[in-house]
């Protein structure tokens, strides 16, 4: 069928049914609304606001620069002198050296039987004297991998019973054993911290052991929250952990932790401590307390010691290292001097701008920008 077109319409390009408008609207010969995509006649959509711009002159740059200079390097050289003052000692009992005590123990297995332990003595130049916070210290083990971080059952270690018995899917490989439900499940738990570290003070040739308290080492909303025993009768662990197996590399069960009701299951501090992740492959992880007794002596006398060492985490086969770090805390924290240092250059950095600025508008601030055109 021929359709006709007037001259006119062939010339725009559309026949009289409506006329084409930008933005995809058309005119339409009944006289229908006119769509457009200019904004509302309003002063935020046109952009007619009010605003502040500010006008950095020397009169207000250079002053700034100052203060934030004599601010940051005062506050910089507290925090460093502070951090200093921490005393540290740090032991490393890899043993991957010979001569090391603890290179008999370098290849020991999970499932060693009998035990590796070994012994290292050691001299402390300086006293302790506040409170000291016992470390364990492990390099290039990697808890920050996206799957190991995820390999774990947060309902169950909440003490959720239907999860007990059907733990998560993102335990795998660590889920289940021998067609039992593993508690706890997951990577983390089962790759958990077990070396036992205990510390003697030799006086006279006969040593003494230093108490080590294993309570309050973790975080409270950790223990009093986060982590929780299954419901049931809190004294009889072994019954409420029935028809669960223990993770594969642990050499005894979760409820076997501790003999202490408060301190075993998935309350156990220690258990506690290592779940929570750490974000670099080198980090150091609270083992135990060491509490001052006499305000009038040091928690930790200068003198010899010596560390027991039981050996049972291996690391030689992934290239890691063990360490045990002894230190003292302050208003701050440990020992780290990065915050300190970091205040002192940003300082410096603003105190010497500001000086190079300064001089450079003394010199140069008053004079004649304007060209003189010669004739």
């Amino acid at each position: 069928m021929a359709v006709n077109y007037s001259a006119k319409e062939e010339a725009d390009g559309h026949p009289s049914g409506g006329v084409g408008v930008p933005g995809g609207g058309a005119v339409g010969g009944s006289g229908g609304a006119v769509k457009t995509r200019k904004p509302d006649n309003t002063a935020f959509k046109q952009q007619r606001l009010p605003a502040w711009q500010p006008i950095l002159t020397a009169g207000t740059v250079l002053p700034a620069f100052f203060i934030i200079g004599l601010i940051f390097i005062p506050i910089g050289i507290g925090i460093f002198v502070t951090s200093n003052n921490i005393r540290e000692y740090e032991i490393d009992y890899t043993g991957t050296e010979p001569s090391s005590p603890c290179n008999k123990c370098l290849n020991v297995s999970w499932d060693s039987t009998p035990p590796c332990t070994c012994t290292i003595n050691f001299t402390l130049e300086h006293s302790f004297e506040s409170n000291v916070f016992m470390y364990y210290g492990l390099s290039n083990f990697y808890q920050n991998h996206r799957r190991y971080v995820k390999s774990r059952d947060d309902s169950q270690l909440n003490g959720d019973n239907s999860s007990l018995l059907n733990p998560s899917k993102e335990c795998e490989p660590y889920r289940t054993n021998e067609d039992k439900p593993i508690a706890p499940c997951g990577a983390i738990a089962n790759s958990m911290f077990n070396d036992t570290l205990e510390l003697y003070r030799i006086d006279n040739e006969t040593r003494v052991l230093v108490p080590l308290i294993k309570k309050g080492i973790a975080w409270w909303t950790d223990k009093n929250v986060k982590f929780r025993n299954p419901t049931g009768d809190g004294n009889n662990l072994t019954a409420l952990f029935q028809g669960t197996t223990k993770p594969v590399n642990w050499p005894k069960p979760v409820y076997m932790l501790d003999s202490e009701p408060d301190n075993n299951g998935f309350i156990n501090e220690d258990f506690i401590v290592w779940m929570r992740t750490a974000a670099l492959p080198t980090f150091r992880k609270l083992y135990r307390l060491i509490e001052r007794k006499n305000n009038l002596q040091p928690t930790l006398q200068a003198g010899k010691y010596s560390l027991d060492i039981t050996y049972n985490y291996p690391v030689h086969s992934f290239d890691g290292r063990k360490r045990m770090i002894l230190s003292t805390i302050s208003w701050m924290g440990g020992k780290n001097p990065f915050l300190g240092i970091a205040y002192i250059t940003v300082g410096s950095i603003c105190f010497f701008l500001g000086v190079v600025l300064l001089i450079i508008h003394h010199k140069y601030g008053n004079r004649n920008t304007s060209a003189d055109i010669p004739n």
